[in-house]
This record gives structure tokens, sequence and C-alpha cells, in this order.
């Protein structure tokens, strides 16, 4: 099971990934994460991001998509994997597809998280109170204006993938204002309808 997740910030993405990581024990794949790994590792691609990364310049969407190529291969990543952050943009999307096209590996889904954008600056407020009430310290991304700075980029840079993977027959949409485990409910079903499809 291969799947991508789309949604803007604060959609429900990373929790809904770590309740499909428990059920169907595919991995979470940050490119973040996996950025640091690969130069903790060492690996080719590796060093050519921290060469990047140590000169204060952005790792390049093909740097990004080796990186994936390389985890994809990984013994945990062998029956799937959740993609959650990438791609960002329509060219990442492209050079993700082909890729996957070399290795012989095709994607199942594309899962959006459908929201009101204005409940979701709502939601991350509430989110930045309960968490500054427990003694915590709030996260930055989760200030209003950040946060909305955050949207726009979404907006401009990842909100057109959802033509792109509709064009392509994989994006399925789910409802991201239902509570948490009403969209853990209807992501379920839709995950077990594709496995049924498809095998």
């Amino acid at each position: 099971m291969r799947i991508i997740l789309l949604g803007p910030p604060g959609a429900g993405k990373g929790t809904q990934s770590e309740r499909i990581v428990a059920r169907y024990g595919i991995p979470q794949l940050s490119t973040g994460d996996m950025l640091r790994a690969a130069v903790a590792a060492g690996t080719p691609v590796g060093l050519q991001a921290k060469a990047v990364m140590e000169s204060g310049g952005l790792v390049s969407d093909a740097i990004v998509v080796g990186i994936v190529a390389d985890r994809i291969e990984e013994a945990d990543a062998k029956n799937g994997f959740i993609l959650d952050g990438f791609p960002r943009t329509v060219e990442q999307a492209k050079a993700l597809d082909a890729m996957l096209s070399e290795k012989g590996i095709a994607l199942d889904t594309v899962v959006e998280f459908v929201v009101d954008e204005n409940a979701l600056v709502g939601r991350i407020a509430k989110r930045a109170e309960e968490t500054a009430a427990r003694g915590q310290p709030v996260r930055k991304d989760d200030t209003p204006d950040v946060f909305k700075t955050r949207l726009d980029a979404y907006r401009r840079q990842t909100a057109p993938l959802s033509d792109y993977y509709a064009g392509t027959g994989l994006l399925q949409t789910i409802d991201g204002m239902k509570p948490v485990d009403a969209v853990s409910q209807d992501l379920v079903a839709l995950l077990d309808r594709n496995t049924a499809a498809a095998s």
C-alpha cells in the first residue's frame, strides 16, 4: 500500500499517518527525517544534501527524490509506505512518478483531507492554547501569523497537486473537519476498499 497524504497544515495528516502505521505496519516517510538520516549515514545522496545544507542552500528536488528512492528500498517499506509532506509541488510529483516508474512501483492512492481553512486557524490557535496550558512549549508554527503564512505557501505550491493527482485518477478525498476518530474510520474504509479492489 503506497499512499500520499495531502492537505494543508493542521489538516490532521500527522495524526492519521500514525494510525495508518499502527494498523497496516507500513512506515511513514518524512522527507525531513529521511534527509537527516541520509546525512548521518553518509550515503552518496546524503553527502550531496549535507554539502548543500552546509552552504545554506535548499536541497534540490533531485536530491530529495534520490533520498526517497533509497529509503523505499529498505526492508520496512517493502509492503508500502506513506508519504506525508512530499511531494510539495507538481514538479516534485512528476520527479517522484518518474523515479517510481523506473523501479516498477506504482502509487496506490493519494488521499486529500478537505478542510475549512478558517476553521483550521481556530483549530491551531486552540492547539497552541492547550499546549501552553499544559506548560509545554508552543510550536513556532502554531502561532496564528506563522500558520497563515504556511497556509499561503500551501495554497501557492501544494494545492495544485490536487488537480495533478485527480488527472491521474489516484486522488480520493476525505472530510478532514470530522472528529479525529471519524476521519480515521473513513480513511481505513477507503484504504481497505482500495486494497480489496487491487487484490
